[in-house]
């Protein structure tokens, strides 16, 4: 029998060419592995009918760990005589495409060797193998193949090189991460100004941090910053060097153990901490933490993720209480320096020290974010460990397309076939040097996947710098340029992942621009396809000022308050200068914009309550707003619905009319809140309700949405995040509606 095969999916960098060839040898059949152009793998085997049935039984029942096999194409061929199986040098021809690996945890193997004073990998700070390792991060082009990757700068040595080329070393066979000490990259600590300190730079390092200084830490897909959680001083000099004074940080330890000294962890939590994608999990804090109330003010979850590399975790070992603050190592805006030459030149005001190592980091990659609301599990950012995986659609696409996204915390994409490859992270793209990386990985992924685009989708915001390039890249691929409206993207995002071609959405988050040229952000939604009809929405106000409001939480509460009552008294019940409220009053008169926003109700629930007043960060007020209201009970409040609109201003009028305390307040306002916009969707009839946007992370909207649903099934993103980052991929699934229209 000879059969060739090609195999597309995870096969590439999770060690599956020496498994390949292993199951080969064990089955006595005969020919080759090797990668294709597309990252994808052709197999071709020749022996009897005994030892070719073994080979298939091996080759499904014995998979490596991170390894997926999502397409496998079976071809009887003539019989060329193979008198051996090896790998064989990869090729350029492109038949079926595969998935680029993402970046993959240390596995537990290669830390025991980093502990064994024995082993000659001991204290080792870049040991991996077949099964771990960084792998999308440092690699140039597909295939992945050594001299495809930042590791082409380390040739091996004589021992690792043995390692290598042994099909009896299951974790090094073929394995084109591996180094050693002698042959591999090397850790530096300097001053920020570039002198060189002494010492062992990870014992050097853990002991300044102990002494208050602030170390930008080179990772895989870019530098952190650390510094001690439980020092308020060494934490408030960073939040004043970084000029972020409130936005929370991250903390990365040593294990599960200690995170739970520090913050409650339940089984699925524990399971994503300890997952391969190591991503950061926002975790309740345990009233008895010692970690400075610095690190995540005002907030009642504290975001933690465990170790992902073997200098992650000497640093940790060698720190004496086992955790760090591992920020991201950028300037407000800015994506994450990569480079020991950022550092030196946009982050030299905010560290005092630099530990760095020589291997590049060619794909910029931030961490992965995730929570659990209600019980699901869901994105705030995904990246690292999960990017740039691609999700399978039902639809296929008949032509090739590029979505830029939308502006804030953006993610793009590519489609192809039935393919939806969201980009990783990147930012927020209103600043020039975001929008530069959104287009270079976006053309990254076109070229990678021999792309050949008919269509590019935007926001209809015209003002996002996405939109811009969007127009940019349609005039370079003489592509049509398509304009969709930023919630139906919301909705289309995870009818995606379910396969829906109709239903009904709820839509939550801040501002997106609507079809009447409003400010929209609180929608329900009834779609068939590409056609939507926008059924319900919160009530409208005037969206007096633009964005400032998103800044002043105060501007909107006066905004909602002056729906209630005279201007005069409105005076009472917020902190503005009466210049500001006379110019407000004048705006809400001829208002040129009305909003519908979720985000800016939570806004000025939040400023009314005193809990946030000025906005920090993205969605702080309202961040803030859920973390008051945990252990709080629900109160009577009815949000009505009339005609199409939700009445969000009887929130107000509830709130200045009653007396309770602010925790029973925020949750009541958040549940009552999620309670009519299911109340809503229900009219609709539906069989099922997506819920999508930024405000559905909200643990108490989420509840109040799920505990009214009167049975019917509710859908929430699993594979994207429900926010902007997930705005790309509800486009591209647009486009799967649109081209019967080309």
């Amino acid at each position: 029998m000879q059969y060739r095969i090609t195999i597309s999916g995870l096969v590439q960098g999770v060690g599956f060419r020496p498994f390949v060839y292993r199951i080969a040898l064990q089955s006595n059949v005969k020919g080759y592995v090797k990668n294709l152009g597309g990252s994808e793998v052709e197999v071709r085997v020749e022996g009897d009918d005994e030892s070719v049935a073994k080979f298939f039984y091996l080759l499904f029942t014995k998979l490596p760990r991170p390894a997926k096999i999502e397409k496998i194409e079976v071809e009887e061929v003539e019989r060329v005589g193979f008198t051996s199986f090896e790998i064989a040098k990869s090729g350029t021809t492109l038949r079926e495409p595969s998935q680029i690996p993402p970046d993959i945890g240390v596995c537990d193997d290669c830390i025991r060797e980093v502990l064994d004073p024995n082993n000659r990998r001991y204290r080792y700070a870049f040991n991996s193998c077949a099964y771990c390792g960084p792998r999308f991060s440092m690699m140039y082009r597909v295939p992945y193949d050594r001299e495809n990757t930042a590791m082409n700068d380390f040739p091996l040595c004589e021992e690792c090189a043995t390692e290598y080329k042994d099909p009896n070393n299951e974790r090094r066979f073929d394995a084109q991460g591996i180094s050693c000490p002698v042959c591999g990259p090397r850790l530096f600590l300097e001053t920020v100004d570039g002198e060189r300190v002494e010492g062992d730079p990870i014992s050097v390092t853990a002991k300044l941090l102990s002494e208050g200084y602030i170390v930008a830490v080179k990772g895989i897909g870019g530098f952190h910053i650390a510094v001690d959680p439980f020092n308020d001083d060494a934490v408030l000099k960073l939040r004043e060097r970084k000029r972020r004074p409130q936005q929370p940080f991250a903390l990365m330890a040593l294990d599960v153990e200690t995170v739970r000294e520090y913050a409650y962890v339940d089984d699925e939590e524990e399971e994503l901490l300890r997952s391969p994608e190591r991503p950061i999990v926002l975790l309740r804090k345990r009233e008895d933490s010692d970690v400075s109330e610095h690190v995540s003010p005002g907030l009642d979850r504290e975001g933690f993720f465990l170790y992902y590399t073997p200098l992650h975790f000497l640093l940790l070992r060698e720190f004496k209480r086992h955790v760090l603050v591992m920020t991201s190592g950028n300037k407000h805006g800015f994506p994450m320096c990569t480079d020991e030459r950022c550092v030196r030149e946009k982050l030299k005001d905010v560290v005092d020290f630099v530990l760095y190592h020589n291997r590049k980091i060619v794909n910029r990659v931030d961490d992965s974010v995730l929570r659990v609301s209600s019980g699901r599990v869901l994105f705030l950012r995904r990246s690292r460990g999960y990017a740039p995986l691609w999700i399978k659609v039902k639809r296929y696409l008949k032509h090739d397309v590029i979505a830029v996204g939308a502006e804030l915390q953006n993610v793009g994409a590519v489609g192809f076939q039935d393919k939806v490859l969201p980009t990783q992270y990147i930012g927020d793209t209103d600043e020039l040097e975001t929008l530069s990386e959104l287009e270079k990985y976006i053309e990254f992924f076109a070229r990678t996947y021999g792309l050949k685009p008919k269509v590019v989708l935007s926001d209809k915001n015209p003002s996002y710098q996405s939109s811009f390039l969007a127009r940019k890249l349609a005039d370079k691929y003489s592509a049509e340029l398509v304009k969709v409206q930023h919630h139906f993207a919301h909705i289309l995002s995870v009818a995606a992942e379910y396969d829906l071609e109709e239903g009904v959405g709820i839509a939550i988050d801040g501002i997106g621009y609507g079809d009447d040229g409003n400010a929209w952000g609180g929608e329900v939604m009834k779609f068939e396809g590409d056609k939507y009809v926008r059924a319900f929405h919160l009530r409208y106000v005037p969206y007096a000022g633009g964005d400032v409001n998103a800044l002043r939480p105060e501007r909107m509460l006066a905004i909602f308050l002056s729906n209630l009552m005279g201007w005069d008294e409105v005076r009472k019940y917020v902190s503005l200068s009466d210049q500001e409220l006379n110019a407000l009053e004048r705006m809400t008169k001829k208002p040129n914009v009305f909003t519908s926003s979720t985000g800016r109700v939570l806004d000025a629930v939040s400023a009314y309550l005193g809990i946030c007043k000025l906005r920090t960060y993205e969605g702080e007020p309202a961040i803030k707003l859920e973390a008051s209201a945990r252990g709080g009970k629900l109160l009577d409040l009815e949000i009505p619905i009339v005609g199409e609109v939700i009445d969000t201003v009887k929130i107000f009028e509830w709130l200045v009319s009653n007396s309770y305390n602010v925790r029973d307040a925020a949750y009541t306002v958040q549940y009552r809140l999620g309670e009519a916009l299911i109340k809503a969707a229900l009219k609709l009839n539906p069989e099922r309700v997506i819920v999508s946007g930024g405000a559905a992370v909200n643990e108490y909207i989420l509840k109040g949405i799920l505990e009214n649903s009167e049975g019917v099934e509710v859908l929430t993103p699993r594979k994207l995040p429900p926010g902007d980052g997930g705005i790309s991929s509800g486009q591209v699934y647009f486009a799967t509606f649109h081209q019967d229209a080309l």
